[in-house]
């Protein structure tokens, strides 16, 4: 790399983006790489404070940064997943359909791991629609090794995909509500309308709403009924508090699920419970899903409906992350709720 007086740049060619930043207006590309310097540009480079360019002439073995950035943005994306052009050395990804942001955080690290290497990804677990900016790459120095590319490009075939997204799957999903006060008409139900609005934004359906007491063996009924009319998924709301007439656990268990967990470490959504029926998803919804504007069911039922199957270990790593700070606004999912993994 050599460096020409501005003066003395005309007709010569810019071999990197040059940036401008005016505090609190604009940040961004005033100057593109390959762009053929004009008379007219020298001012302008001045006032940049740029009283040289800079003509890089690669020697063998280096890869020019935006090169680089392309490379390592083809290495780590997965499906779903679309590039920017390269600006200032950096390629950007983007969301290319609705559905859950998946990254493999320990890979990732790896990336990063090596020198001159920069990847940053918005947080793991996220329902991402499309269009959505999710992550962006580049190499710091203008040209670098190609042997560290190599590595980087080896990292990710052994651990692909690093950044992906998965489509949600359209689930017909059945919903038992619990409570004695809601059976007899002694109260409107508000869980309804809130479930079936989060599973449409999910692209799901609910097949069907059924009410019941607090009545193990109604509830049990209720289930077994919508398993078996095809409901691909079972959402029972109500009845998941340690009250005495709070029943929805012990049906959930005697209508043969298998629980994943009986509370989360999350606040709102403590009283959380997943459990299987074969391969059916069994969630018992606590109250904080009517009224919360992010709760356990905005961490957990999105990757259900990905196609995840959730572990024990999956919802013992919500704990950090999981509470809560109840903004004034709430700003989820821009914030850090449910982001600690």
């Amino acid at each position: 790399m050599k460096s020409i007086p501005v003066e003395e740049a005309v007709g010569s060619v810019l071999c990197h983006d040059i940036t401008q930043i005016i505090p609190g207006e604009f940040k961004g590309r005033a100057f593109k790489r390959g762009h053929i310097i004009q008379a007219e540009d020298v001012s302008a480079l001045l006032k940049l404070g740029k009283e040289h360019i800079y003509v890089l002439d690669l020697a063998d073995g280096y890869v020019h940064e935006d090169e680089a950035a392309v490379r390592i943005a083809t290495a780590i994306a997965g499906n779903g997943i679309t590039f920017s052009e390269t600006s200032e050395g950096r390629v950007n990804l983007f969301a290319d359909i609705d559905g859950l942001l998946r990254v493999n955080v320990k890979a990732l690290h790896s990336v990063n791991a090596v020198d001159e290497i920069v990847v940053a990804t918005i947080h793991n677990n996220q329902q991402v629609t499309k269009g959505r900016a999710l992550a962006g790459t580049r190499v710091v120095p203008l040209a670098i090794r190609a042997e560290k590319l190599l590595h980087v490009e080896a990292i990710c075939r052994a651990n692909a995909p690093i950044v992906t997204v998965k489509p949600f799957r359209h689930l017909d999903v059945g919903v038992v509500t619990t409570g004695s006060e809601v059976y007899h008409g002694r109260i409107k139900d508000r869980f309804g309308p809130v479930v079936k609005r989060k599973f449409a934004e999910l692209g799901c359906s609910v097949i069907d709403q059924t009410f019941v007491p607090d009545d193990v063996s109604m509830t049990v009924a209720a289930i077994r009924e919508l398993v078996d009319r095809g409901a691909s998924m079972i959402a029972v709301t109500g009845g998941m508090s340690v009250d005495p007439d709070d029943r929805t656990p012990t049906a959930i268990r005697q209508a043969g699920g298998q629980v994943v967990t009986y509370g989360a470490p999350t606040f709102p959504g403590a009283m959380f419970m997943l459990a299987y029926l074969g391969d059916i998803p069994v969630v018992g919804l606590p109250g904080c899903v009517m009224y919360a504007r992010s709760s356990i069911f905005d961490l957990v039922v999105p990757r259900i409906v990905a196609g995840e199957v959730i572990t024990r270990e999956d919802i013992v790593a919500l704990g950090h992350g999981g509470y809560c700070a109840g903004c004034a606004e709430c700003r989820y999912p821009n914030c850090a709720f449910g982001k600690g993994v």
